[in-house]
This record gives C-alpha cells, structure tokens and sequence, in this order.
C-alpha cells in the first residue's frame, strides 16, 4: 500500500503545483526572473536573483540500472542567492519507491547542503565562472541513479550565450565511499538551450561520470523542453537515454521552476549622495 501511494505523489505535485501557479504572482522586482538548473544534470553558474527563494521540483522515473530495475522518486532542489556572489543549496530526493533485486522498497534517497559562488561574473559570450559544493548530510537506502552518492562534491561551472545558444558546462571531482573505501569520481557535462519560441525552448545534453566501485563509466544524453509560463514559473519534461552498460538506461522526468513572488529582506540601498 505504501508503495501504491508514493505512486500517486508525482501527481500529487503537479496537481498541488497546477494550483500554485494559477494563484502566482508575477515577483515584486522586475529583475526577479526565474534561472531554472533542471532537468538537466549540468548546474548554471548563474545565480538565482539575490533574497529570493528558488524552488526546482519534480519527479523522475527511471528503468534498468545496476542499482535497480525500476526506481521513481521525487527531487527538490532549493536556492536562496545572499549577494549578487553568493548562494546556498539544499538539494533532496525526498521519497522513492524502487525494486532492487526483485524486491520491492520505499524510502528516503539523499540531502546534500552547499554553496556556490560566482569567481568571475560575464556577460553574453564572456562567460560566466562559477564554484560550488556540496556535502551529504544524510545518506537514504534508496539505490542511486548513476553517479551514485558522493560525500563531498565540488564543481567548477561555465555559463555563456553564443550566437542564440546558451550553454552550461561542468567539471565535477567526487569523494565516493563505500565499506570504508574512499575513492575520487570526476564527471562532465556540456547542456546547450536554444529558444523555438519566445516561451518554449529545447535543450540537450552530454554526460559523463566515473564509476570507481563498478570500475565502469556512467554516460547519457539527455533532451528536454523547457515552458516559460511566467517569468518566476518554468515547466519542464523530457527524457534521459544511458549510452553505455553501467549507465541507467532509460529515465523521464517532469517538474517545474518556482521563483518566490518577494524578496525575503529588504534591500539595503546607498544613502543619497554616497558613493
């Protein structure tokens, strides 16, 4: 019965966030524009705008991997940007149902905190260079899509836009542990968007990701469009196909982007006549 149930939760959000949408208000500031970082698995090195929450929803179904033959769970992602420089993460898998080994289970996956800062702020072809990391706080029996569940993680990120495309690129170094084995995972990833309307864009994707325990190489590519319904609101759906045999081979997912309608402080503006 629980697992039935967990089935209906991917609904349950969509439902709950039909009805959030519908009641949204465009944000207070006019520079507060949504700054999506799924589906893809690659991050923007872009901030979310300053004092404003970001919450980055959905659920994702997955079939055939070396962890599991099916697995469906739900993810969040949550950003508060502190300065134009500086931003905090939480990033969850709240619930999955899962069947490993013929078995059937239902549980809770991973919750990582971190921070990301920008090193260099660009502008259209100048890109953007971003560093973040990430620390596990808490470590789920829920079975792990393919580059698994690191204890620490950092990435170094590149955001630019080039002749109408827009691409984000990261190079990912892991900390893996598993029986009290440490070993280094390193990944990659390159996501290019290009809009087909003035709310509907498409986007592609290449990674790749080291596989110290399986002494394998995780691989896919990934497709999804992207809705823009209000500036503070972005839909999303698509679908992920692994390119080699230790990668998942199939994986769909649907969710949204949700900016916060008000910044969470004020302002602090300079005084007049201050420099």
């Amino acid at each position: 019965m629980r697992w039935k149930l967990l089935l209906l939760l991917p609904s349950i959000v969509v439902i709950v966030t039909v009805a959030v949408a519908q009641q949204a208000v465009p944000p207070a500031v006019d520079d507060a524009v949504a700054n999506p970082g799924r589906p893809t698995v690659t991050t923007p090195a872009t901030l979310t705008p300053v004092g404003f929450l970001q919450f980055e929803s959905g659920a994702i179904d997955a079939w055939r991997s070396p962890e599991f033959s099916i697995r469906l769970g739900l993810n969040e992602t949550v950003k508060l940007a502190v300065s134009p420089r500086l931003q905090l993460l939480a990033v969850t898998d709240p619930a999955a149902r899962y069947k490993s080994g013929g078995e059937l289970g239902i549980g809770l996956a991973d919750y990582f905190l971190g921070g990301q800062a920008v090193v260099h702020a660009g502008d259209g072809a100048n890109p953007t260079v971003s560093a973040s990391y990430l620390r596990r706080v808490y470590d789920g029996p829920a079975p792990e899509l393919d580059f698994g569940s690191p204890v620490d993680s950092l990435l170094f990120l590149a955001s630019a836009d080039v002749k109408g495309f827009h691409y984000d690129t990261n190079a990912i170094f892991n900390r893996m542990v598993q029986d009290a084995v440490h070993r280094p995972q390193f990944g990659q990833t390159l996501s290019i968007s290009h809009p087909i309307t003035k709310r509907l864009a498409i986007s592609g994707e290449l990674w790749h990701f080291t596989q110290p325990f399986l002494h394998g190489n995780a691989t896919g590519n990934l497709w999804a469009l992207g809705y823009t319904q209000r500036r503070n609101l972005v839909w999303d759906g698509g679908f992920d196909r692994g390119l080699t045999g230790t990668s998942t081979h199939w994986e769909a997912f649907v969710g949204f982007t949700y900016l916060g309608p008000h910044r969470l402080w004020r302002q602090v503006r300079p005084a007049h006549g201050s420099k």
